[in-house]
């Protein structure tokens, strides 16, 4: 029996103005846990293929699509920050959601830390 693949692009193309041509003509099949490496000069269109592969990128010919019920995620070469912030208020937006859980643990930890009768327990 055939393995299906996990990511499948046909014939894509990709083209940024005013006609600049960075992929053309790609054929990739992907196996499930098959380990990948991109390689290439600066410019050769690496990072656009990670974005359309992620589903960032939707400005291409050609088609590609994952397998169904496959989860992408992709983590930008260069962030994107906040202009209105510094640099420690960057910081904090992004770890926003862990500090909450840390200080919702914090919180509980210290109610531990008191005397309280078997009902509280």
């Amino acid at each position: 029996m055939a393995v299906p693949f996990i990511y499948v692009m046909k014939g894509l193309r990709k083209v940024v103005p005013p006609s600049r041509i960075i992929l053309d003509d790609i054929w990739l099949s992907f196996y499930p846990d098959a380990k990948i490496g991109v390689l290439g000069a600066n410019g050769a269109g690496k990072s656009s293929l990670l974005r359309i592969m992620a589903g960032v990128d939707q400005d291409f010919q050609g088609e590609a699509w994952p397998a169904k019920g496959t989860r992408r995620s992709f983590l930008p070469q260069e962030p994107r920050l906040d202009e209105s912030r510094d640099v420690r208020g960057n910081v904090e937006l992004a770890v926003a959601t862990q500090r909450k859980i840390l200080d919702r643990f914090n919180d509980i930890a210290a109610r531990f830390a008191e005397p309280m009768g078997d009902d509280a327990m």
